[in-house]
């Protein structure tokens, strides 16, 4: 429930099905229309026939998305840090918190904008994809890298509304804004021929007017004065609280980019169809990712609220309903996944070869999932009570183990090695991240 400013009045509320659910819901539902995005990005250029445009649009994609979640902690550290001020009833903070989150966005984009290009040949110095590929990801990323600032900015609206529960309002931004792209792809790209130019056009288009439209969704917190009390904008033990949450999760969303980005690029060394083919599974990942992050969303809004009132009762509980919710979402996206996944191959590439190799390595998709549960569900709970310290740690014991794994299954399996490595990385995060809960526990007592 909310006030005319938007802000949550009664934050111990009962934790039930049914309020998990309406957290949870619109978030399922706005996400399931990113990884949509992407399938579509991946579906257009396919039509084209050729292995060059998937691959391009795939790794400049990755390079460019990779960076911006790395500004992930934007969101992330917003939900938890105004989800507590919520439940500890400072609503003053929460506008506060708006601000500063806006103002490290802006600012945050435009200097990704002044150092493009050594962003740019850093990304193809780590990608040893073909001279064709590389070309025509330079086309794409030269034009998306102007977003930079909405792009960023959106983490930290996002995460300011999920603290509140108004995920009806996230779900409201995401159709707007993805709902803009898809149609501007398919004009830009089938429509006037501008190929790989075409999809990168509409999703700058996109995020500009998604950062519109997510300003207008706050307009309400910049109707009364406590948005611009710049004292408490700028009150230091608030700022080192948010520095120190923050830079903890940089550093987990640096090396989980990492990993992922070393997937891409290590797939890239068993040639162009391979690339294509990873890329078009990493599509599955995403919808199984998204969809389960509308119930780790919800645990973040509501472990964060148990947190900030010191409720160890409503904070178990939150956990423990939505990861229930959660395991259900994966076994009915692991059976999907069974059912419809050749059928879902081919509507995203239109190319025999790419299609062939995709279904090889489709089995792994089907078991992502579950793997991937424990820490998905984990990751949000932590994210909620601020245990970014716990975050960052367990997220460097598995990357180590995902490196370990990649040296070991990719000389013997190739790319089966790779996509194991990946999911070996996943239980890992799950296994140490629910070693450490109890402590999170005893944080909030």
């Amino acid at each position: 429930m909310t006030d005319a400013t938007g802000f949550v009045r009664e934050p111990l509320r009962e934790v039930t099905h049914r309020r998990v659910l309406a957290v949870a819901i619109p978030i399922v539902l706005s996400n399931a229309t990113v990884p949509i995005l992407g399938a579509v990005d991946t579906g257009v250029v396919g039509q084209i026939g050729l292995a060059a445009p998937i691959g391009a649009v795939g790794i400049g994609a990755i390079i460019l998305t990779g960076i911006y979640w790395i500004f992930g902690f934007l969101r992330m550290g917003t939900t938890g840090l105004a989800a507590q001020a919520a439940g500890e009833g400072n609503r003053p903070e929460v506008a506060a918190l708006l601000t500063r989150v806006l103002m490290i966005g802006l600012g945050a984009g435009a200097v990704m904008i002044l150092g493009q290009s050594l962003i740019f040949r850093a990304g193809f110095a780590l990608s040893p994809a073909s001279a064709e590929v590389e070309d025509l990801a330079q086309t794409y990323m030269a034009i998306r890298i102007w977003s930079a600032p909405a792009a960023i900015s959106i983490f930290g609206i996002t995460g300011w509304l999920i603290a509140q529960e108004r995920t009806r309002g996230v779900l409201v931004l995401q159709l707007w804004m993805n709902g803009v792209n898809i149609v501007l792809d398919l004009w830009f790209v089938l429509g006037l021929g501008w190929g790989v130019a075409g999809v990168a056009i509409a999703t700058f288009i996109a995020e500009w007017s998604g950062l519109i439209m997510g300003l207008w969704l706050c307009r309400a917190a910049f109707g009364v004065p406590a948005w611009r009390d710049w004292a408490r904008v700028f009150d230091r033990v608030k700022l080192v609280r948010m520095a120190r949450v923050n830079s903890d999760i940089l550093i987990r969303s640096l090396l989980l980019q990492a990993v992922f980005m070393s997937f891409l690029f290590l797939g890239a060394d068993f040639g162009d169809v391979t690339l294509a083919a990873n890329q078009v599974l990493l599509q599955f990942l995403q919808i199984t990712a998204y969809a389960l992050d509308g119930f780790a969303f919800a645990a973040e809004a509501l472990v964060g609220q148990a947190m900030g009132a010191h409720a160890v009762g409503h904070l178990r509980r939150s956990a423990l309903i939505t990861s229930l919710w959660g395991l259900l979402s994966c076994i009915a996206m692991a059976m999907a996944f069974w059912l419809g996944g050749p059928a879902l191959i081919d509507l995203m590439a239109d190319v025999p070869p790419v299609q062939e190799a995709a279904r090889v390595y489709l089995p792994w998709m089907i078991a992502a999932p579950l793997l991937g549960l424990a820490a998905w569900m984990l990751d949000g709970i932590f994210i909620g009570a601020t245990r970014s310290g716990d975050m960052r740690n367990m997220m460097v014991v598995s990357a180590l183990v995902y490196l370990g794994a990649v040296l070991v299954l990719v000389p013997i399996w190739g790319n089966h090695g790779l996509w194991a490595a990946l999911m070996v990385s996943f239980v890992a995060r799950g296994v140490t991240l629910g070693w450490r809960y109890p402590a999170l526990e005893r944080a909030a007592a």
